[in-house]
């Protein structure tokens, strides 16, 4: 599957996406290669600052904490404790992600 049909250009140009929405499109994606998604439902009743998204296929994991284009867009402090410390860890993945890198998620997602 290529890139082009997974994510219309014009879309990576014009994402002014929320959270949400962006959420959606990358779990979409993530779908599409067939990776297993998990999203805490109520983040509210877990530890602050857990990555958005669990990403999970063939030994590959990855954390992916996503900031909407419509917010701020900057990681709180318990988020950045979150990132910090599994970018420390051996054979784990974990990014920030933002609308304006939809091109590289694809590319990510791909491998």
């Amino acid at each position: 599957m290529t890139t082009e049909e997974l994510v219309d250009p014009a879309m990576l140009i014009d994402a002014k996406w929320s959270e949400k929405e962006f959420q959606a499109e990358v779990i979409k994606l993530a779908k599409e290669f067939h990776y297993l998604c998990y999203h805490t439902y109520r983040s509210d009743r877990s530890a602050a600052g857990f990555p958005d998204l669990v990403l999970v296929r063939s030994g590959r994991v990855i954390f992916a904490e996503l900031k909407g284009e419509k917010s701020r867009g900057k990681l709180s402090p318990a988020q950045e404790v979150w990132i910090g410390a599994l970018k420390n860890c051996s054979g784990v993945e974990t990014y920030v992600w933002w609308p304006k890198d939809m091109q590289d998620i694809v590319e990510i997602l791909g491998r």
